[in-house]
């Protein structure tokens, strides 16, 4: 009768024990996917567990407390990143009006009877301020963009807005002595964007195309909405190439380029759903798109 006893009682216990991480496994998994979805959306709800297992509970208790700190540090960086968005909103707004007054006094100086010298220095002060004033604008138009997430989506004919950009830069284009390659569809290219975000990148990507190319200007639009604009720039390099997307980088200091035109062009495409991307070969700059 004994080994009998024996081998039950170890039926019992190997039961329980299967029982035991029946439960357990429930618990990691009921935890796992209550953390999951914590994660993912911003809640102030804690993970609970249906477990009674004291482990389980203990780690679930572990897991909220860390939760509550990942909030916290949520809340102070949103609070940090508003404020900073504002500040900068708010700096380079204010640093239009006596940028525009300087300005002012230098076409007023530039009047008057002056030395080859002081004209000299008053066409240099002037360019620096110009300079100035261009980046303030632009780093405005940037803050702008990042601090306003809402756009306001409608349905627009890519074909038809890449056109009237590329007018509207007709007279530039022309006076640079650029005989532009455009290569549009005959179909509309229907898509669902916000019209100013677009035309902001369609115009940022032309200007500096236009300002910087050596003779050359290139637009491919396709039917699935890949857009290719090419110049050639044999000053540049591969990885000047790939940094032009960064914030206030510039290919040659001298230049009044901010760096923010393709900067604002990259947040605004991928705000918009699409992708953008730069390319060196052979001497000629790509922007590529897909809207």
């Amino acid at each position: 009768m004994f080994p009998w006893i024996l081998c039950g009682i170890l039926a019992a216990v190997n039961l329980l024990l299967i029982v035991k991480i029946i439960f357990l496994k429930r618990g990691i998994w009921e935890v796992c996917k209550e953390f999951e979805e914590h994660i993912s959306a911003d809640t102030n709800t804690l993970i609970s567990v249906s477990s009674c297992d004291r482990q389980i509970k203990k780690m679930a208790a572990e897991i909220n407390t860390q939760l509550r700190q990942l909030r916290k540090e949520r809340r102070r960086f949103q609070n940090g990143d508003r404020e900073l968005k504002e500040a900068v909103t708010n700096i380079s707004h204010d640093l239009r009006t006596p940028l525009t007054a300087i300005g002012g006094y230098l076409n007023l100086l530039e009047r008057e009877d002056n030395s080859e010298a002081v004209v000299r220095y008053l066409s240099q002060i002037k360019e620096r301020t110009e300079a100035m004033k261009s980046l303030t604008e632009e780093l405005f138009r940037y803050s702008i963009i990042h601090a306003e997430d809402e756009l306001r989506p409608e349905k627009l004919d890519l074909c038809r807005v890449l056109q009237d950009n590329l007018l509207s830069f007709y007279g530039v284009i022309q006076e640079k002595g650029i005989v532009p390659q455009i290569s549009l569809p005959e179909e509309p290219v229907w898509r669902i964007m916000d019209k100013a975000a677009l035309n902001r990148i369609f115009s940022n990507i032309i200007n500096n195309a236009v300002k910087y190319s050596d003779g050359d200007f290139a637009v491919e639009l396709t039917p699935s909405g890949a857009i290719t604009f090419s110049n050639s720039a044999e000053s540049l390099t591969s990885v000047e190439a790939g940094r032009l997307f960064d914030r206030f980088y510039t290919v040659e200091s001298g230049r009044s380029s901010t760096g923010l035109g393709l900067s604002i062009a990259k947040v605004l495409t991928e705000k918009c759903g699409g992708q953008i991307s730069a390319e060196y070969l052979g001497g000629k700059l790509y922007i590529r798109m897909q809207l």
